[in-house]
């Protein structure tokens, strides 16, 4: 593994644990050129996943995008690490078994929004602002009427 400090690809596996319910295994490793420490995980991928952007470009799916998006919306919010792991990773088990290897931004944003309405309604209503693309008070006035009355249809 390549170092991120030195690039140096000679370094030490020093811990591993199985993490995500046993879906990954985080390993702490030493480079052997700098002496930095950092953290890898390993994941299996049932497989490769592209991303059909809304302009009709193709790009290579990236988990950790998707975590940088979750972050930002869960920022200063009570929700444990290993909950927002185990939600996107539910997300891309769900991606990986639809069975095409193109899957549309929309759907990955529509599964996002899912999960994260099961988990935190703030941070929901922060990534909707970005995926549904806010632009007024009014706009968040508008989603937050519609959930409250499909929330009430649900009840």
């Amino acid at each position: 593994m390549r170092c991120p400090f030195c690039a140096s690809e000679d370094s030490q596996v020093k811990d591993s644990r199985h993490t995500e319910e046993g879906q990954a295994i985080r390993r702490r490793r030493l480079c052997n050129s700098c002496g930095a420490r950092f953290t890898t995980f390993e994941r299996v991928q049932l497989r490769e996943l592209t991303v059909l952007k809304k302009t009709g470009r193709r790009a290579p799916f990236e988990r950790e995008k998707m975590t940088r998006s979750v972050m930002i919306a869960l920022q200063k919010r009570p929700v444990k690490q290993d909950q927002i792991e185990r939600m996107i990773t539910g997300i891309i088990r769900r991606l990986e078994s639809l069975g095409n290897n193109e899957i549309s931004s929309d759907q990955i944003g529509q599964m996002v929004m899912e999960g994260l309405s099961h988990l935190d309604s703030v941070g929901y209503v922060r990534y909707a602002s970005v995926y549904k693309d806010f632009h007024e008070v009014s706009d968040f006035e508008s989603f937050i009427d519609e959930e409250k009355l499909a929330n009430e249809d649900e009840n």
